[in-house]
């Protein structure tokens, strides 16, 4: 097929090739029979068999060089956010989980179990969300996605409107603005200041839906204030349109308790959409999002006509890590980690910097009396 045997070059006999090959003369006729068949190579008693005509594929243009993803970087420190430290994982204790989960799985769970997940995860999402959030949930309002960015990709298509704009904070996570520009849906940028998405720039005149992150401004860093999210909520109401939370970090909150949710306000007007990506391993590829009872039965509708499910394997693993609340005692691990590096970039950022930088979001005294971040900046 990549033109190394040319058209018409003969193959040697195959008592030849056995000999060469030291198999069996039976399995090269096999072989030659095989090719005969599906038409690669032509025989005629008395002549050699011969490659035949047509099967060139190659047709890779001189010059240019191979594909291939570039060489990783030598880091001498990783600044980009989203990406957990790995090393940290517990592996040999998620490897015991998943084999004590699997073994525990029924044969029904092998097969369809529908676009709303494992009715257990969902149960020990909601209990998770309460204890760590406040955030009360009922499970059945819980659906299982492959991550935040799968979630907002059936939330676009669930609440787009032809002619109609999806307002997004500017700046915002160049990933989620992607989603909804891939797809070919209009953004409308709001702008963003030191507490997040400025409301009074809020247009609803042709709007569909509002994407936001109000615990954590992605990048900037701010928590949007009472005041901010109550406007943002009589927006939403008054023009009949629904607002997408992205909570995509709350677990790491260093200072304080923890923001509550936009979605505690009003959940029949906020879809709520978390991820154990960030806290846990990119490659889990498991998030979930909160819906109004309005949306559900077109979301199961949506998802049962594109992948239908996530797989049960993870999910079933991702419950039992919650319920031994080992998910708890590692989130306290990691946040203690992370907190001891925060506290050291902002040191340094101190040390070398003097007063000419400022961080923003939640805010707390340093020793030397400048205010720095409560949480990420």
């Amino acid at each position: 097929m990549n033109g190394e045997l040319k058209a018409g070059e003969a193959l040697p006999s195959t008592r030849e090739l056995a000999k060469e090959l030291k198999v069996s003369r039976n399995t090269i006729n096999e072989a030659y029979d095989m090719l005969i068949v599906e038409g690669y190579v032509l025989s005629r008693r008395g002549a050699p068999t011969r490659v035949a005509e047509g099967l060139n594929l190659q047709t890779k243009p001189e010059g240019l060089p191979l594909s291939g993803a570039p060489a990783a970087p030598s880091l001498s420190a990783d600044f980009r956010t989203g990406q957990p430290d790995l090393r940290r994982f517990p592996r040999y204790l998620w490897q015991q989980i998943l084999l004590k989960t699997f073994q525990e799985l029924t044969s029904d769970q092998f097969g369809y179990t529908g676009p709303q997940g494992l009715p257990r995860l969902r149960e020990e999402i909601a209990a998770w969300s309460l204890r760590s959030k406040g955030l009360t949930v009922d499970a059945r309002d819980i659906f299982i996605t492959a991550g935040a960015t799968h979630a907002l990709h059936l939330i676009a298509d669930l609440l787009y409107r032809e002619d109609h704009e999806i307002l997004v904070e500017d700046p915002c996570n160049i990933g989620m603005l992607q989603v909804f520009l891939n797809k070919g849906y209009p953004v409308a940028r709001v702008p963003v200041d030191t507490q997040g998405l400025q409301t009074e720039y809020l247009d609803g005149r042709r709007a569909c839906a509002v994407y936001v992150t109000p615990s954590h401004q992605f990048p900037l860093g701010g928590i949007l204030p009472a005041g901010r999210r109550a406007a943002l909520i009589r927006f939403a109401r008054d023009h009949d349109i629904y607002i997408v939370e992205d909570d995509y970090d709350s677990e790491f909150r260093y200072y304080g308790d923890p923001v509550a949710p936009l979605y505690t306000m009003d959940p029949g007007r906020v879809i709520y959409v978390g991820t154990f990506s960030k806290v846990l391993f990119p490659a889990l590829r498991i998030g979930y999002a909160v819906l109004p009872r309005k949306l559900q039965s077109r979301w199961r509708n949506l998802r049962t006509h594109t992948d239908v499910q996530n797989p049960p394997f993870d999910q079933a693993a991702l419950a039992e890590f919650l319920h031994s609340r080992k998910f708890d005692r590692h989130i306290g691990k990691m946040r203690k980690l992370y907190g001891e590096r925060r506290q050291v970039l902002l040191s340094a950022l101190e040390a070398y910097f003097g007063d000419t930088w400022r961080p923003w979001g939640g805010r707390r005294r340093a020793a030397s009396g400048r205010r720095i971040s409560g949480n990420d900046f």
